[in-house]
């Protein structure tokens, strides 16, 4: 990459931080609102129930074969194991997916608007071979499938 180019990443990137600079003391963002509605406890709960209670306000779940998950049989790297999860569920509300062994087993909770296509990718971290388990919400209740990833022992934890 020349020095012209260096030069323009670098302006773009001091202009967005300017932007949103200007937009939090101007009030216009305001994290704390955006904490606020983060379920801490969902996410340091040490067991997939309390994660799910603590994201959903239940723990119980209904099987169901219609949440598509996609991921790996064998992840060679756990710190980097990629997982899609679709679901043609109506009225999906939200998303969780959890790495059941894990010490803390929610790794990644999306909610969706109405009109949003119930599908979801993201890369989670496992510690040790188990299932990525997915939790759909909708209609007031919650749906899960599982699927078995092995993480070998080049991965994150053996």
């Amino acid at each position: 990459m020349n020095t012209d180019m260096k030069r323009r990443v670098f302006l773009k990137g001091s202009l967005a931080a300017g932007t949103v600079g200007v937009a939090v003391s101007a009030g216009l963002l305001a994290p704390q609102a955006v904490l606020a509605a983060w379920p801490e406890k969902a996410f340091q709960a040490k067991n997939a129930q309390d994660a799910l209670s603590g994201a959903f306000g239940s723990g119980q779940t209904e099987a169901s074969d219609k949440i598509k998950i996609k991921a790996p049989d064998i992840a060679e790297n756990g710190a980097v194991v990629p997982v899609t999860v679709k679901t043609d569920i109506p009225g999906v509300e939200s998303i969780a997916i959890l790495a059941s062994a894990n010490n803390s087993p929610l790794v990644a909770l999306f909610n969706l608007s109405r009109n949003t296509k119930a599908d979801v990718s993201t890369r989670i971290k496992m510690g040790k071979t188990g299932d990525v388990v997915a939790v759909v919400k909708a209609g007031g209740k919650l749906y899960a499938n599982r699927k078995g990833v092995k993480v070998t022992v080049g991965g994150c934890g053996g």
